[in-house]
């Protein structure tokens, strides 16, 4: 399959003769990047924000999940597991809801952790089930931060990590750079790649790390 990143937390995943979808589409006016031209079966909002709800720059859709569940479209099999932003136990009127989707294309899984601020509880990680690519935010701003992106994939153990959510000379947004993620995880400057072509038989054993460059179309 193939993910291709288009800015803040906004993928594509294609896989031949299965469903494309697209990830927490943005509003371009309000958190910059490019305006998107995307075409998707299905779209997914992991809460309600304009840097993650613009369902109408997606042509094509015939599914827009917002929230948890299981779901089978297209060949692929979702999972929206909810989660709270504080780590108090207490739910506050301003927290936003936040859901994680894993994508499972025919056993090579994606997970897409949204605005996750905290580390997922025990019984969130079950219902994840094994992830096999997380798309992480790792740039604090509502999501992840560097130190806590790094706990969150120690629990996850994922083969592939794609950092998200991140500073860059696009964004309007006020968020930490990729380096402080990547010093985090005892790594140095990472070679970007337009987008990531991943095989079951391909997967690395250990957790590794690839930036991708946003595009632009």
């Amino acid at each position: 399959m193939e993910i291709t990143w288009y800015g803040h937390s906004c993928f594509r995943l294609t896989e031949r003769n299965m469903a494309t979808v697209v990830t927490d589409p943005f509003d371009n006016k309000s958190i910059g990047y490019f305006p998107l031209k995307l075409k998707a079966d299905i779209v997914t909002v992991s809460h309600d924000a304009s840097g993650h709800n613009n369902t109408d720059a997606v042509k094509g859709t015939s599914h827009v999940i917002t929230g948890p569940g299981e779901f089978e479209i297209g060949g692929v099999f979702i999972t929206g597991v909810q989660t709270d932003g504080g780590g108090s136990g207490k739910k506050s009127k301003e927290q936003v809801r936040n859901t994680l989707y894993v994508f499972d294309y025919d056993g090579l899984t994606v997970a897409h952790l949204g605005d996750l601020t905290q580390v997922p509880t025990q019984t969130e990680v079950e219902a994840l089930g094994t992830v096999n690519v997380a798309l992480v935010p790792v740039g604090g701003g509502g999501g992840l931060n560097a130190a806590k992106a790094a706990e969150v994939i120690s629990v996850l153990e994922p083969n592939i990590v794609v950092p998200m959510h991140y500073s860059t000379p696009d964004t309007k947004l006020s968020l930490d750079s990729l380096n402080k993620f990547l010093k985090e995880m005892g790594l140095g400057k990472q070679e970007t790649q337009p987008s990531l072509k991943v095989t079951r038989s391909g997967l690395p054993d250990e957790t590794r790390v690839f930036v991708l460059d946003y595009q632009r179309e």
